[in-house]
């Protein structure tokens, strides 16, 4: 395999399934962080049966509870489609639940606070991924080959003195 390859979240899946029953029918032992024997890690849950992750995107910073439901999504108190009109926005919060096979079976509380709408709907998402791997740790291997556990660390860059943005210059005159 060379170069970089690109495909869906249910490509992703079922490349992770075929390779797996390939490994358990040839009885083979593959050395690959998704399919390793590591110790069994216990799920973090509060006396409500939730579990509490902290999510970040940008500027914006998100705390997310996530408890056994019918896949509710309140944000700030307010149902997931006042809050992000977008539909770009609302499928990025689901993006977590259909890569671990989930979707509508987890209600998340979430309250976001600092920058604007995209780095929020990110700063949920990345805390609804590590909740999931808080209540089922067996979920983590598939979060983190798709990527939902690793925070962006993009943020936007300062603008400098003498420019009109980050990089931007004033427009030149030459009369």
């Amino acid at each position: 395999m060379s170069g970089i390859q690109t495909g869906t979240l249910a490509d992703l899946k079922e490349a992770l399934a075929v390779r797996q029953a390939a490994a358990e029918a040839s009885g083979e032992t593959i050395d690959s962080p998704l399919l390793s024997d590591r110790p069994k890690v216990e799920p973090k849950r509060d006396a409500f049966g939730r579990s509490y992750a902290t999510g970040r995107r940008k500027n914006a910073i998100a705390r997310v509870w996530i408890k056994p439901g019918k896949g509710e999504i309140t944000v700030n108190g307010k149902k997931v489609l006042e809050y992000f009109a977008r539909p770009v926005l609302r499928m990025l919060l689901g993006q977590p639940f259909l890569v671990a096979d989930r979707y509508n079976q987890f209600d998340v509380i979430a309250t976001v606070t600092g920058g604007g709408l995209s780095g929020q709907a990110g700063a949920v998402r990345h805390g609804i991924s590590r909740a999931l791997t808080y209540y089922e740790p067996d979920l983590r291997p598939i979060l983190k080959v798709a990527g939902f556990l690793t925070r962006d660390s993009r943020v936007v860059e300062r603008k400098k003195y003498g420019r009109a943005k980050a990089r931007r210059s004033f427009q030149f005159s030459k009369r």
